[in-house]
């Protein structure tokens, strides 16, 4: 397994000391493994690389959140990336994590890990489609990580954006073809700035999504 000091670029973006912070994370390490045997939470071939590949990915979003976020969205959530990390790393501030996840055997993962590491966390077991955005109400910040292609997660976030929303998203290569497939019918501001963890990734910033008036 990588270090933990994969994770040092981003100390000074943590909430408390980052021996506690590793300490958490070590503790979500382990959970993963034991309920990797019964159901799929990330590929086989990553699970040994854990701190970089989804631990130090997920906790690069650090660097482009701003002090007022305080509501974050993370749909089809999975093994909790990048979510569970950012609760873990900002545990103890204003900021609480909703985790949208339809399978049942995540979902209830995911709620074990919160539970258990004390996490400003709520799982909704639910279809992103099926979502309730007058629930939830508007996210400052919007995260999905490894889910559907641009123009789909345009159609799931829209009804989650307010005027201040952003949505930081992880993407691999094909973000260029993706953005331009997503501008057929969608306006936004983008900002792209690569990964630190992947050469061909990306993360994406969109803000102010609305969909372009039909003539």
């Amino acid at each position: 397994m990588a270090e933990p000091s994969s994770i040092a670029p981003y100390e000074r973006f943590l909430s408390r000391p980052i021996d506690e912070v590793v300490r958490d994370l070590e503790s979500y390490a382990q959970l993963l493994r034991q309920w990797q045997r019964v159901q799929n939470l990330v590929s086989r071939e990553t699970l040994d690389q854990v701190w970089t590949r989804h631990f130090a990915d997920s906790l690069q979003a650090l660097t482009l959140l701003e002090a007022q976020d305080r509501r974050f969205l993370d749909l089809g959530s999975g093994g909790g990336f990048p979510a569970l990390p950012l609760a873990i790393a900002s545990k103890g501030l204003d900021r609480h994590f909703v985790l949208v996840e339809p399978t049942g055997r995540k979902v209830s993962f995911l709620r074990t890990v919160a539970r258990e590491l004390g996490l400003s966390v709520t799982v909704l077991g639910a279809r992103i489609e099926a979502a309730d955005s007058r629930e939830t109400g508007a996210a400052d910040v919007i995260t999905s990580r490894a889910l559907a292609s641009l123009p789909v997660l345009c159609d799931w976030m829209a009804p989650f954006f307010g005027p201040n929303t952003r949505a930081i998203l992880h993407k691999g290569r094909e973000h260029v073809e993706e953005l331009a497939e997503t501008d057929a019918r969608w306006s936004y501001d983008v900002v792209i700035r690569s990964s630190d963890t992947d050469a061909s990734g990306v993360l994406l910033t969109l803000k102010n999504l609305r969909e372009r008036s039909v003539r």
